[in-house]
């Protein structure tokens, strides 16, 4: 019965986990900018007595409980808040929380409007019940708190700064997200590909200035972006197989400054998202392919400028894993254990399973009693209900866990 009495304390310590995570999402900060999210994880930790705490990079942290022979499991919970104001009008609501952006020196509003607030305060628990439990359990426990995911550059950050060297090599990378699309309180997980590869480009085109009253004597890149713009959309009508998944979509397209001048330049911004390697970098070539067409037809006096950023991996299930892990939560949560759809949203949680050469597994957590109105991720009015969410949170992240660290792990419900 290990899972059952490691879980049996969830009930004493609910108040106290409650207003942590109060505390964290009234506290949000920017990725790569979690100072205080980082020292307050790194001070609950310590109160709770886990003394092997590492700093990886500026704001990473990791927690290693050691616990004699057997697998390392490592499960990782992302830290960082959104550059956006949150409209939920809840009482502990992170409504006029700003932060000044380092990268750019300006002031932006901050909030935990992708639940990772949900996602840190579930870890921390289960670290507590692992530490407070340690004769129930064998093996290695490894508590991986993650920033900048929303702009993938965290996971890289930590692998940059050593995290494989410093931390022993897990025989599974664990991780879950909290989301609107699922039953509230249900987990749901899948083999395969779970959460697309995406990628954003800026692309800047070239024109020539000219009155607004003479464009003969110009280079307009305003109609050139247009025409761009709406040639993009036959890469995924004309060109992506039918049974694939793709998305190209044009967010941003600035240009110009007055009606009666043609500018010299115009900057587009495009996401793109898909679910196969292949699909992706086909979706680049063709971007690539038809804005230089477009910019030759237009007689452009300067080839376009092509910039890759925020790029997020495939999240793709290993199947081992992934069936061990759902055979414990069928065990555990009965009927709550739910098959998940793909997601076209993206993580970077792959990137450090992969530094490590370790399979992975990724699943989702219902947040709403009413699922099926509920926000979706990145918006204003995403706050998960509190409860079951809180204790679902950290009892997904010992029973995905106890297949490795528990000899009775899937049958001791």
């Amino acid at each position: 019965m290990s899972i059952q009495t490691i879980l049996s304390d969830l009930a004493s310590s609910r108040d106290r986990r409650e207003a942590l995570y109060k505390h964290f999402h009234l506290n949000p900060e920017l990725s790569l900018q979690e100072y205080r999210t980082a020292e307050r994880i790194e001070a609950e930790l310590r109160a709770c007595g886990v003394d092997e705490v590492l700093k990886i990079g500026r704001t990473g942290l990791v927690a290693i409980l050691r616990n004699g022979d057997g697998p390392v499991v490592a499960m990782r919970g992302d830290t960082d808040g959104l550059p956006m104001a949150e409209r939920t009008g809840l009482d502990y609501a992170a409504e006029g929380v700003t932060q000044v952006d380092e990268a750019t020196g300006l002031e932006t509003p901050v909030a935990h409007t992708c639940g990772h607030d949900v996602h840190i305060v579930s870890l921390l628990g289960a670290t507590e019940l692992l530490h407070a439990h340690r004769g129930l359990w064998s093996g290695t426990f490894v508590a991986v708190f993650q920033p900048g995911e929303e702009n993938a550059a965290g996971a890289k950050a930590m692998v940059s700064a050593g995290i494989v060297d410093q931390v022993p090599k897990p025989d599974v990378y664990l991780g879950q997200h909290v989301l609107g699309s699922l039953p509230g309180g249900a987990v749901g997980i899948r083999s395969g590909p779970l959460f697309s590869a995406a990628a954003s480009i800026g692309i800047t085109l070239h024109g020539k200035g000219s009155h607004g009253s003479m464009p003969n004597l110009g280079v307009d890149p305003i109609v050139l972006g247009a025409a761009i713009v709406t040639r993009l959309q036959t890469i995924v009508a004309r060109e992506v197989a039918p049974r694939e998944t793709a998305v190209v979509t044009v967010g941003s397209f600035h240009a110009g400054t007055k009606s009666n001048i043609i500018p010299d330049s115009a900057v587009l911004q495009l996401n793109t998202r898909a679910f196969d390697k292949e699909v992706e970098k086909h979706l680049h070539e063709a971007i690539e392919r038809i804005v230089r067409a477009e910019c030759e037809a237009a007689r452009s006096p300067k080839p376009p400028e092509f910039r890759y950023y925020d790029q997020y991996p495939l999240t793709d299930n290993h199947e081992a894993p992934t069936v061990r892990v759902r055979a414990a939560f069928d065990a555990w949560f009965g009927e709550d254990s739910v098959d998940m759809s793909p997601v076209p949203a993206s993580e970077d949680f792959s990137v450090i399973p992969d530094a490590f050469g370790c399979p992975y597994t990724y699943w989702g957590l219902g947040g709403f009693a009413d699922w099926k109105n509920a926000p979706g991720n990145h918006s204003p009015f995403f706050a998960p209900d509190i409860q079951p969410t809180l204790d679902r949170g950290i009892e997904a992240i010992i029973v995905a866990a106890s297949p490795w660290l528990m000899e009775t792990g899937n049958g001791d419900h």
